[in-house]
């Protein structure tokens, strides 16, 4: 009897020190896997915050009868045309009202004056990473002037390619329409779609009813419409604007302008279709 006691001792012994060995061993883990589930909902944190915090700004800006364009998606920028000759000063003095230092993209969608005037000094006056026209060479003075600032601060003159996509930040962009014609420029515009979770927005330049027709079997629903041409009778047919289908159609033009726009005919399609101009 005496001899079973102290086999049931030795026994009671050895698992007291298993037990403790154990407990102490989750003495030892416990704290670091703690950590681990710390660190974890650190970073869930910080992706729910970045998620909530992300967003989108679109600057449509008043340069009277021409186009300008500010894109801001959580400090990161992108400018889409830069007004007439005599708005690049005012431009610069806004961006930099705004803490602009940096453009990722600087796009002119094509080489008329109303929409490339101010870009020479949006060039002298900023860093930019890329920057977009069609490549279509004019020779007036405003084209020259670009062409002589982007070489001065050593900036690519690059063309994007149809169906190629870019990103800004969260927003992504992709060019559904660019060409080299000479013989209207205003199809040569650059037209671009953005994407930014789920909004959507259709940026139409000068492109008139044959570009239109063009990119019509590419999905090009979307909240926003920049309208083509300052509202023109020559851009925004009705089947194009009934596959836009847009909430809110912006028209960039100037008040009593010598071309009239936006037309009455375009302004009764946008107004046909439930658009908010």
């Amino acid at each position: 009897m005496k001899k079973i006691k102290n086999i049931l001792s030795t026994l009671f012994a050895i698992i007291a020190i298993i037990g403790l060995c154990y407990y102490g061993m989750i003495d030892i883990e416990e704290p670091e896997k703690e950590e681990n589930t710390i660190q974890k909902r650190e970073a869930n944190i910080q992706e729910i915050i970045k998620e909530t915090t992300t967003e989108l700004k679109l600057y449509f800006i008043d340069v009277g009868q021409g186009d300008c364009i500010l894109v801001n998606n959580n400090g990161e920028y992108a400018l889409i045309d830069a007004g007439n000759n005599g708005d690049g000063q005012h431009l610069v003095e806004y961006f930099k009202s705004l803490n602009v230092s940096d453009f990722k993209y600087v796009i002119g969608t094509h080489a008329h004056e109303d929409h490339i005037g101010g870009m020479d000094d949006i060039i002298k006056n900023f860093n930019i990473e890329h920057f977009y026209m069609p490549d279509v060479i004019t020779t007036t003075k405003t084209f020259e002037e670009i062409l002589d600032a982007l070489e001065a601060k050593q900036i690519a003159f690059e063309t994007p390619e149809i169906d190629s996509t870019f990103t800004l930040a969260d927003t992504k962009f992709t060019v559904l329409h660019v060409d080299n014609d000479k013989t209207d420029l205003n199809n040569t515009s650059i037209v671009l779609k953005g994407e930014f979770k789920n909004t959507t927005f259709l940026l139409m330049g000068d492109a008139t009813t044959s570009v239109e027709k063009e990119i019509l079997n590419k999905n090009l629903k979307s909240d926003i419409l920049k309208v083509g041409h300052h509202g023109s009778q020559y851009s925004s047919s009705a089947q194009f604007l009934k596959e836009v289908s847009p909430k809110y159609a912006i028209i960039q033009v100037g008040k009593e302008n010598k071309y009239n726009h936006p037309k009455d005919i375009t302004l009764k399609k946008l107004e046909k279709i439930g658009a908010s101009i």
